[in-house]
């Protein structure tokens, strides 16, 4: 199936520089594969259940307007399972965020997902671990 994307030049020109450094035959190729790698992510991200401590490591610009805000109204939303966060200016632009929760899993991800829907948020990543007895 053929599709159409939009996308800033500066991040297609990344993206061209990567499936060139790793050897695909074609830009299809690169995107099926990134894709993939996303769904798998995805999968891996919604199996959450149960108690879980998670490690949500954001970068944002912080000149978003709006973002910060949206940022604050989600830690107050999932402030029983926020244990901590650290907060770094990266540069001029960029923040990193790194928010560490203990709770029910499905909100742990659930406040993970709000953060990564916000425009102005760049990348997200969530890292869970179990707090059962196979610890």
């Amino acid at each position: 199936m053929r599709i159409g994307v939009s996308l800033p030049e500066k991040l297609l020109t990344r993206f061209d520089n990567i499936i060139l450094q790793r050897g695909y035959s074609s830009r299809s190729e690169g995107i099926r594969d990134a894709i993939r790698n996303y769904i798998v992510h995805y999968e891996w991200m919604t199996d959450v259940h149960g108690e879980r401590v998670g490690v949500i490591t954001l970068v944002y610009a912080h000149s978003q307007r709006g973002l910060v805000d949206n940022l604050t109204d989600i830690r107050h939303e999932f402030g029983s399972i926020i244990q901590s966060s650290l907060h770094v200016h990266l540069d001029h632009d960029n923040c990193l965020e790194v928010v560490v929760l203990k709770g029910d899993g499905l909100d742990v991800r659930k406040a993970a997902e709000k953060m990564m829907s916000l425009k102005g948020v760049k990348h997200v990543k969530l890292t869970t671990t179990s707090m059962g007895k196979e610890l």
